[in-house]
């Protein structure tokens, strides 16, 4: 049956925290909804404490796309009793109850990662944002709201010029967007493929890519692919670490990468999240 909204239920689902914790940046808060788009669907979303409703611009047959996308079947519970009983990880789970990883297209975000470069999560939106509607295709929206547009694929992105992605405000990350969209759009990368390759080859593969280090790759494994022993430390988790792990000690990023991936178990990925929107938002730092 073909329904242009629907109510699904959850269980501890914190969709706020969710959408604003720096993993996805195409979602706007529109008293009382969320509005964003997901592949080709402009979507606008409201909670409560037992269920996510859903609004689309057309009839959907099939909301499975979003329910994906919002990963409502995952054990959080579950997921929570594998982190490490310390004080630091306690109180970033009370302070972030509910919030989830997302599960996202590899080609948007391995895109947007690469934009995301030394910039804060609101420029970030406005790249992305300002990408979408000069180079995405135009999307069917409900009644009152702005356009929407689709992510811009690599093809797209493959036939403009690198002045022209600067002029989507996006600096230096444009010689490294244009030859990475290229390089996909021309076969010679398979993003498809890198969800079958253990964690440790998919992110050498990734690190290959133009602009891409150690911390968009794992972001992509993490937000896009699943893996759960990827553990981005961009500069908040790394303040993270050092500041409620080792704050009287001068401790490397690779010694920061080996204790991460030591003690915060097989869910390491779902921890780093819930510490960097804790240090982010809860603790005064992103003041």
């Amino acid at each position: 049956m073909r329904r242009q909204a629907t109510t699904f239920p959850v269980k501890d689902y914190n969709l706020a925290a969710t959408l604003s914790s720096g993993q996805a940046f195409r979602w706007q808060w529109r008293e009382p909804n969320w509005v964003g788009v997901i592949g080709a669907h402009w979507v606008r979303l409201r909670s409560d404490t037992i269920s996510i409703t859903a609004e689309a611009a057309e009839p959907v047959s099939d909301w499975g796309w979003l329910t994906e996308y919002l990963q409502t079947d995952s054990d959080l519970s579950g997921v929570l009793r594998t982190f490490p009983d310390d004080e630091p990880m306690r109180a970033a789970v009370v302070a972030c109850h509910g919030l989830r990883l997302l599960r996202q297209d590899p080609w948007e975000c391995l895109a947007s990662f690469i934009l995301s470069s030394t910039k804060q999560i609101v420029q970030i939106q406005q790249i992305v944002a300002l990408l979408c509607e000069r180079y995405g295709q135009p999307l069917a929206v409900a009644p009152g709201q702005p356009p929407a547009y689709a992510f811009p694929t690599p093809g797209r992105l493959a036939r403009v010029t690198e002045a022209e992605l600067r002029a989507c405000k996006m600096g230096f990350r444009a010689p490294y967007l244009l030859a990475t969209a290229s390089l996909i759009a021309g076969g010679q990368f398979e993003l498809a493929r890198l969800g079958q390759l253990p964690v440790e080859t998919a992110r050498a593969e990734l690190m290959k890519l133009p602009g891409v280090g150690r911390k968009i790759a794992d972001c992509v494994l993490l937000f896009a692919y699943g893996f759960q022993s990827a553990f981005p430390v961009d500069v908040w988790v790394l303040k993270a670490l050092r500041r409620l792990y080792f704050p009287r000690k001068h401790v490397s990023l690779g010694s920061l990468h080996h204790f991460a991936a030591s003690h915060f178990g097989p869910w390491a990925g779902y921890a780093q999240q819930y510490l960097f929107h804790y240090i982010r938002t809860k603790t005064g730092e992103g003041r």
